[in-house]
């Protein structure tokens, strides 16, 4: 499979499984399309125009000619200068690395993760929030996280793939749109009484119980084994965690237990007094459910092998 495939095949993948209609994310890009024809000639010429047709902002090829057929790719969450390094020493070793495959973005990919959180304003509404206070309170997080990411410096493992010559990539929206999706529709069908039939639940999956096995397994950070756990958020998608106003706002739209991937010492600290249960999946182990649900879609097109590092494990479905 060519290195074109595998990117586009995350992006079909990924809209599938989004929160949004197919007619939300058209509408994404129509403006996008509609903003960059009114850009001057330089500022057209310097445009991210994978997102003219990518509606995930944090998803790129980092470096590497698009054609490039992949046999072998190095799949980590976190893949920086040690993990390239890595892929160097075993390419030299005689086990070809044709691709470097990273869960969190790098590069320009890492720059442009404010844009995806848009998906967070979608996903609010969908649950029941007016559309301006869904827009005004993620709007508010949404430039956080631009100005944070802005002053980073976000090319590092980009340049030294570019000094090795080993293509990169990175996929975060589209895996996390698998995971949640996938989490959301199992406490749908299966409807957990208590907060720990939700960890229960969870331990059923082998992601899971490796985290548990690390230490890093779910855990209730909100409320008691027992409590009721009522009506299940799975948020887990859109780039980063969302606004810390909207907890209140969740209880109020009759929301009891929150399942998420991670929570700030901020963002916990505003949750406790919102009469909100919360259950931490596991960021690892979550982030390794979608990046396993994703590609066992992949290996439906052609066979490739992965070669697991930097805190990912293979589990094929």
């Amino acid at each position: 499979m060519k290195l074109i495939d595998i990117y586009r095949t995350f992006v079909q993948e990924g809209i599938k499984a989004d929160f949004r209609s197919p007619i939300e994310i058209k509408k994404k890009l129509s403006e996008t399309r509609k903003n960059f024809r009114k850009l001057s000639s330089i500022r057209k010429r310097l445009f991210d125009k994978e997102s003219l047709t990518n509606p995930f902002s944090d998803t790129r090829i980092l470096h590497g000619d698009v054609q490039t057929h992949i046999k072998r790719i190095l799949v980590g969450i976190d893949m920086e200068v040690a993990e390239v390094l890595l892929a160097d020493r075993l390419s030299k070793d005689g086990r070809n690395i044709d691709l470097i495959l990273a869960h969190h973005p790098e590069g320009v990919a890492l720059a442009g993760l404010y844009d995806v959180m848009d998906l967070q304003t979608d996903v609010l509404r969908h649950l029941g929030f007016k559309a301006e206070i869904a827009r005004s309170l993620m709007g508010k997080r949404i430039h956080e996280v631009n100005r944070r990411l802005h002053s980073a410096n976000h090319t590092r493992a980009v340049d030294a793939t570019k000094l090795l010559n080993i293509p990169m990539m990175c996929c975060h929206t589209p895996a996390d749109n698998h995971v949640a999706g996938y989490l959301q529709k199992i406490m749908d069908a299966k409807k957990p009484k208590t907060l720990q039939s939700i960890i229960d639940l969870l331990l059923k999956e082998p992601e899971y119980q490796d985290g548990e096995r690390h230490k890093a397994g779910p855990k209730i950070l909100i409320g008691k084994s027992h409590d009721k756990a009522g009506r299940i958020f799975v948020d887990m998608t859109g780039g980063t965690e969302g606004s810390k106003e909207i907890f209140a706002r969740l209880s109020q739209l009759g929301i009891d237990t929150l399942l998420c991937m991670h929570l700030s010492e901020e963002h916990y600290n505003r949750v406790k007094s919102e009469h909100l249960h919360v259950v931490n999946a596991g960021h690892m182990a979550s982030d390794n459910l979608g990046m396993n649900l994703l590609l066992d879609k992949l290996l439906k097109k052609d066979f490739i092998e992965f070669i697991e590092c930097s805190g990912f494990r293979r589990v094929r479905r």
